[in-house]
């Protein structure tokens, strides 16, 4: 039976509710974070730069109009976790599973990251924006990107079967292999230069 993770995350939420710590406008930098030093929190108007999170567990946590600067999250666990209108610049994080996120209110943004094996399937994430990202062997298998920006970003193995790609802009990216017969990809944007990523399949020579 497939576990119902937005189920899950509401009930853990009413769960810990009067466990739940508030943080509002604060600033951390160069922080270690242990398995739980952030689980029953939320954060508001908070950044953090050079912070390493890859040791949490990230649980009941919230995360609203949040900026992480240079910060580590490789390996972290994505428990339970809310991002809403979150902005990751420079950040190392491999081999997320970010499908383990509350659902309803997802918003995320990432400049100049490297997001090599991490997981988005499933996941609605219209309109995000991936600027100048590694995106690696990342795993977008029937998730939403319509209207998607993936602007200077290397996709080499990126999986998007059975993802909705409508309106996506993949023109100023490289190394991806979608095929339009597993993926929507609808007045979805390329360039003549990558175009080829489309027809990888049929084994033709484009010169």
């Amino acid at each position: 039976m497939e576990r119902d993770f937005v189920s899950e995350f509401r009930y853990f939420a009413e769960q810990s509710a009067k466990m739940t710590e508030y943080f509002a406008e604060f600033q951390y930098d160069k922080i270690i974070y242990d398995k739980n030093d952030v689980n029953y929190k939320e954060f508001e108007g908070c950044t953090f730069n050079h912070c390493d999170f890859s040791r949490c567990t990230f649980l009941a946590v919230t995360f609203i109009d949040c900026i992480f600067n240079d910060c580590i999250f490789s390996g972290a666990k994505i428990n339970y976790v809310a991002f809403r209108t979150v902005n990751f610049n420079r950040c190392e994080i491999k081999e997320v599973n970010f499908a383990m996120c509350d659902k309803l209110i997802f918003e995320i943004d990432f400049n100049d990251c490297i997001l090599d094996f991490s997981k988005f399937y499933t996941l609605k994430i219209k309109g995000t924006a991936f600027k100048n990202c590694s995106i690696i062997a990342v795993d977008f298998m029937s998730a939403d990107l319509s209207g998607v920006l993936f602007d200077n970003c290397d996709l080499y193995r990126a999986e998007f079967s059975k993802a909705i790609a409508n309106k996506a802009d993949f023109r100023t990216s490289r190394n991806f292999t979608i095929d339009p017969e597993k993926t929507k990809i609808k007045k979805a944007v390329f360039s003549k230069e990558n175009i080829s990523g489309l027809l990888f399949k049929h084994e033709l020579v484009i010169s």
